[in-house]
């Protein structure tokens, strides 16, 4: 069972829109970070700074090609997501 601390850490590694809509254009495949920089118009510095947060939350996997990083949602991150929003759902329920 997902710890309480380990639920807030998964929400509030999507608790900003610009990682929402990453993580929504990550389900189109992997993409690179230029890619990412163009679609969101955002720096550099700030995908950074939200690519981190995700990959540290298990959403998002980093992979290094030459200068520039690709990601990919993971399979896992996302399955944890969803048992999490089914466990509050059926807790809901059940009232």
């Amino acid at each position: 069972m997902t710890s309480y601390r380990q639920t807030a850490h998964l929400f509030k590694t999507l608790c900003d829109e610009n990682r929402v809509q990453i993580v929504q254009l990550l389900t189109r495949g992997e993409m690179c970070a230029c890619q990412l920089l163009d679609l969101l118009h955002i720096s550099q510095s700030t995908l950074s700074h939200h690519m981190k947060i995700l990959c540290d939350g298990g959403i998002v996997s980093p992979r290094k090609e030459g200068k520039w990083t690709h990601y990919s949602l993971r399979a896992g991150g996302l399955r944890d997501m969803q048992l999490c929003l089914a466990k509050l759902s059926e807790a809901a329920q059940a009232k």
